[in-house]
């Protein structure tokens, strides 16, 4: 367990925004919770959990201990007749670990390669990505509760996944530290093509039976052309959530827009583009001080250089206020505002 003062959460938020952690404890294993829940000064301090870093909008300085988490490890868990259960340590890079499964001949995640953060930090966010998402493919994570230092182990249902949600964000938030993640891949592998960017790559191509390393190629490029790079331009990936409306909503805001971009859901509902929605409020390539939209992509709020987290809070604010008065749609924020 390693203690530091006074350090600096710059690097540590893709972002890029200035904040300083009074006291961060770096996590690479269980012992590691459990000895600092034993800690005379530092035991009982609020707790903040950092993962990579790519979901949060920094606003200020964290007075609460920030437990950086940093635990590594990739295996093969098992080898079923219906499934690959692969497990990671919470603090490996997610892209490098959906990369890791591919060159170890266990397809499954490819459709969610090059997505930031950890991998700790995806069944928090429940991330997903080209039709998957995380608890299509989730086993069971192991997580030490904060308070007695148990490690417990939980399955799909307790973590209660929803859209860009889970248990994590409600009951469990502040309450335990993930640090290791199992996920199921199915046996035989069937590519997940309904989503229009890769319909489109098949069209283009021809490759109407593409493997997994494919896919994976496909939604790397997708990505590097509508995303920035977060070392090169701050930004925490889609800032907003893609907003669930009723059949009648829909029809409603197709009544008006006929162009809208939406995806009807298993249950009747239809999911709208939130990036289509702020485009069309006229927002891509706006800033408001150092903070603005991006210019390939509505969804993401980037860092023009040097901006503070309430630029970024700001320009969300209005974006969500722009498209509430033309669709009377609330987009809901994906990172957590700190």
């Amino acid at each position: 367990m390693q203690i530091e003062r006074g350090v600096s959460l710059k690097p540590y938020n893709t972002f890029g925004l200035p904040a300083v952690a009074r006291t961060l404890v770096r996590i690479e294993t269980d012992a590691d919770v459990r000895a600092l829940l034993a800690h005379p000064e530092l035991g009982r301090a609020p707790k903040f959990v950092l993962g990579g870093g790519s979901n949060i909008v920094l606003t200020r300085d964290v007075e609460q201990l920030v437990l950086k988490v940093e635990v590594r490890g990739l295996r093969l868990v098992e080898t079923r007749e219906d499934a690959w259960i692969v497990e990671a340590g919470a603090g490996e890079n997610w892209h490098d670990f959906v990369t890791w499964t591919l060159e170890h001949g266990l397809p499954g995640l490819e459709n969610m390669a090059l997505i930031p953060g950890t991998v700790g930090a995806a069944p928090v966010q429940n991330i997903g990505a080209y039709g998957v998402e995380l608890k299509d493919r989730f086993d069971s994570l192991d997580a030490v509760d904060l308070v007695t230092g148990r490690t417990v182990t939980l399955t799909a249902p307790m973590c209660r996944f929803g859209y860009r949600d889970s248990v994590f964000k409600h009951e469990l938030a502040g309450k335990s530290i993930i640090t290791r993640v199992r996920l199921r891949l199915p046996r035989p592998w069937q590519p997940v093509l309904g989503y229009l960017d890769l319909e489109r790559k098949v069209a283009e191509t021809g490759i109407t039976a593409p493997d997994a390393r494919q896919i994976y190629d496909w939604v790397c490029e997708i990505r590097r052309q509508k995303l920035p790079d977060p070392r090169l331009l701050g930004n925490a990936g889609s800032f907003f959530k893609n907003p669930v409306v009723t059949p009648e909503q829909c029809r409603d805001i197709i009544g008006r827009d006929p162009e809208i971009v939406h995806y009807p859901m298993p249950d009747g509902t239809y999911k709208l583009a939130a990036g289509w929605l702020i485009d069309a409020c006229g927002w891509k390539g706006k800033s408001i001080g150092r903070a603005g939209v991006y210019e390939k992509q509505a969804l993401v709020l980037v860092n023009r250089g040097g901006a503070i987290g309430a630029e970024v809070v700001t320009l969300a604010r209005a974006i969500q206020e722009s498209v509430y008065g033309r669709f009377g749609i609330r987009l809901e924020p994906e990172p957590v505002v700190v």
